[in-house]
Parts: C-alpha cells; sequence; structure tokens
C-alpha cells in the first residue's frame, strides 16, 4: 500500500453532520479537527484480536446447538488496498440482527423475537489471496426511531482491522435491491452515487450451494478512489 495517503478516499465517507441523520446533530464535531499524532504502541499494536479467531468462527449458523431461523447465505469477498492488491491476515468481523430484525442487545426494543440459536458476531482473517468468507442467516428490516415509520435496510455491519489497532475500516453492507434505500438517511450519508453501491453486495449464483445457500460478494476497499465508505458512527 502507498505510503501518501490518497485523499480521494475521504470524497466518499460520509459528512460528520447529516441533517436527516438526527443522530449526527448532537455527534458532530462543533470545532475544527485537530491531528492528534499516533503513539508507538498504536502503530505498532495490538495486534487485535487475530489469535482469539478459533476455526468456525465464520458460521453463524454453528454457534449454538440449533439452527438459526432465517434465510441462510454466505458472505464473501477480498478485502483489497487502493490498487486492487490483495490484503492477506486482516482480521474481519462482522455483526448483526437476526432474521427478524433484532439485536441480541439490551437496548434493542424492537418487538420481534430473539432467536437463541444466533447471536449475530463472527470473525475471521483474510488468507494470502485477501478473501473471507462467512456462513449466517440474511439479517431482517427494523425500526429504529429516527423519524416517522423509519426502518433500516438489511444490513451487515463488517469491521477491517490491519496490523494495528489505529488501522481500522467499519463499514455496513447491504443487499441489492432493497426498497429501503431510498428511505434510509444513514445509507443515503454517503452522497456519492457510485461510492453507495459499493456499499452493496452483489448476488452471486456461482457461489451458490444448491438446496442449502445463497451467495453474496462483499469486496472491502481499504482506501484510495474506489474506497469503501467508511461507518463513522456506532449506530445500529
Amino acid at each position: 500500500m502507498a505510503l501518501i495517503y490518497p485523499t480521494k478516499s475521504l470524497e466518499s465517507f460520509p459528512k460528520h453532520l447529516t441533517p436527516n441523520y438526527k443522530s449526527t446533530l448532537k455527534r458532530s464535531p462543533t470545532k475544527p479537527l485537530m491531528i492528534i499524532p499516533h503513539t508507538l504502541s498504536e502503530l505498532t499494536g495490538p495486534v487485535y484480536g487475530h489469535n482469539a479467531v478459533q476455526e468456525g468462527d465464520n458460521d453463524l449458523t454453528k454457534q449454538h446447538a440449533g439452527e438459526p431461523l432465517g434465510e441462510r447465505i454466505i458472505v464473501h469477498g477480498q478485502v483489497l488496498d487502493e490498487d486492487k492488491r490483495p490484503v492477506k491476515s486482516a482480521l474481519v468481523e462482522l455483526w448483526q440482527a437476526n432474521a427478524c430484525g433484532r439485536y441480541v442487545h439490551n437496548v434493542d426494543q424492537h418487538p420481534a423475537p430473539l432467536d437463541p440459536n444466533f447471536t449475530g458476531a463472527g470473525r475471521t482473517i483474510t488468507d494470502d489471496n485477501g478473501y473471507y468468507k462467512f456462513i449466517t442467516v440474511k439479517p431482517g428490516a427494523y425500526p429504529w426511531g429516527n423519524h416517522h415509520n423509519a426502518w433500516r435496510p438489511n444490513h451487515i455491519h463488517f469491521s477491517v482491522f490491519g496490523h494495528s489497532f489505529v488501522s481500522r475500516l467499519v463499514t455496513q453492507m447491504y443487499f441489492p435491491g432493497d426498497y429501503l434505500f431510498p428511505y434510509d438517511p444513514i445509507f443515503n450519508s454517503v452522497t456519492d452515487e457510485k461510492a453507495r453501491n459499493r456499499m452493496v453486495a452483489s448476488f452471486d449464483l456461482e457461489n451458490t450451494v444448491p438446496d442449502w445457500a445463497l451467495a453474496f460478494k462483499f469486496d472491502i476497499v481499504l482506501r484510495g478512489r474506489e474506497a469503501t465508505p467508511l461507518d463513522n458512527d456506532d449506530h445500529h
């Protein structure tokens, strides 16, 4: 990866203040940003969680005694740098709502059932080709109170860690053709259409497993003009 930071990355990221996304009204900075030099420990470690990844952590359908409810899917892709070179040994984590659109989280008050066989979190490490793969269920849409009748599109949160604590990208993956796209302020906080579409996975018939699971491909580009837009907030 080039040492000079490609400023094109910044153009695809959502603005800190996005008025239609009401949470940003209180969370966005009100004073000019300051550059704070990173410490040595931030740049060299810790290698967050890489050693804790166990075989099977990328299969969210086998974390409990039974199978979770919902549409089983495969989500896979590559982590790439701005020159489309694979990034190996990157820690990829995801978290999501269950098939009914509810998170295993104390503050989630959506009156949808929790699934005792689904926690909604998984992790893996990219191989030498930057490749990752998860098996999970398609998350449901859910209401979130931003405005009247506000519903989030189906989505999965992704985090990619590099080799130090500060080398992290957090984003959201959406599913193609979702009818809620035009109404979602978070999705539309990425104002560039091409950048917004980079958060939408593609249906991947070739990697679908017949009679078992559909597949979706989602490549994550870490920076540059083709960078995957960041998710700058900790919302659902």
